[in-house]
């Protein structure tokens, strides 16, 4: 098939084959680069969230629970802020007040929570699963879908770490009256020291971020194709204008001299190598006039 194919056409056959190559490569390669640029932006935002909920858990369990505990007993209802989770929500809850972090969500997820906004969905007692069953996991990260579109997310086990714990949490007739009084006797209780009871999980918005790298590939890709369609209708021309057209010109003075037109003069407009054929057949033709010259007068 392709002896029958004229030059040209074997050329922009070859072209082509370079242009699809070099487009999907680099495609894949700029799709990755720009993917995992966008992986490392969300997840410095998720990071950067995580630690400041953890340092506002650390600041209410080391100055605000101290203060209040005492009270726990006296007053008739249970005091949330005493409870390093319950701070952390509420200061996430104050910030998605502002349109730009409306999706941004932090949880202390569990399957037996006091109180029950802290109740585990399905996909976050999957994770919980995970660390109960593994005690080396430190930590989960991926991806879940959600209303607001994707959302990355870094979970972490709560491990009962400190016997104070177990006094909201054993059983009831050891948690505070006011605990009680508020959420009841039937949740949060049967926590053992040293065992995972829940999840933190923190979710950043991911989807505008991976659509923008999306988008960014995709012009890359334009930009690109645009670039080596430009660049083969360029050399297209070119090999027209210098490969072609005057390889034409050599075969048609050719056709002329074996009919028998010894005036036809292979043109030589340049010095390279189609210039040097060009020098090549005058050489030939002339040799072949000088024959025939001989031969006529040995006649």
């Amino acid at each position: 098939m392709l002896k029958n194919l004229r030059l040209s056409k074997k050329f922009n056959l070859l072209l082509l084959l370079v242009f699809l190559s070099a487009v999907v490569l680099s495609g894949i390669a700029f799709s990755t680069i720009l993917t995992r640029n966008a992986e490392a932006q969300v997840t410095t935002k998720a990071t950067l969230l995580l630690q400041t909920m953890l340092a506002v858990r650390e600041y209410t369990n080391e100055q605000i629970t101290p203060e209040l505990a005492p009270r726990l007993e006296t007053e008739p209802e249970f005091l949330p802020q005493t409870v390093p989770g319950y701070s952390a929500r509420e200061v996430i809850e104050n910030l998605r007040s502002q349109p730009e972090y409306k999706n941004f969500f932090y949880k202390e997820a569990a399957p037996n929570p006091t109180n029950l906004r802290d109740k585990a969905d399905g996909f976050e007692s999957e994770l919980i699963d995970q660390f109960q069953q593994n005690s080396a996991l430190t930590e989960l990260t991926g991806y879940r879908s959600s209303p607001a579109g994707d959302l990355f997310y870094i979970a972490r086990p709560i491990v009962i770490q400190n016997e104070s714990c177990l006094r909201c949490h054993s059983t009831p007739d050891q948690a505070p009256k006011s605990q009680i009084a508020t959420y009841g006797s039937e949740n949060g209780f049967g926590w053992q020291l040293n065992s995972v009871v829940g999840s933190q999980m923190i979710s950043v918005p991911a989807s505008e971020v991976l659509i923008n790298a999306r988008r960014s590939s995709f012009l890359f890709i334009g930009i690109v194709s645009t670039a080596f369609a430009l660049l083969i209708l360029t050399i297209n021309m070119l090999l027209k204008r210098v490969v072609i057209q005057p390889l034409n010109q050599i075969a048609n003075v050719a056709n002329e001299v074996s009919m028998g037109n010894m005036e036809a003069e292979f043109a030589q407009t340049s010095n390279d190598e189609i210039g040097k054929l060009a020098t090549a057949f005058n050489r030939m033709k002339t040799s072949l006039v000088m024959a025939f010259e001989m031969l006529n007068q040995g006649q």
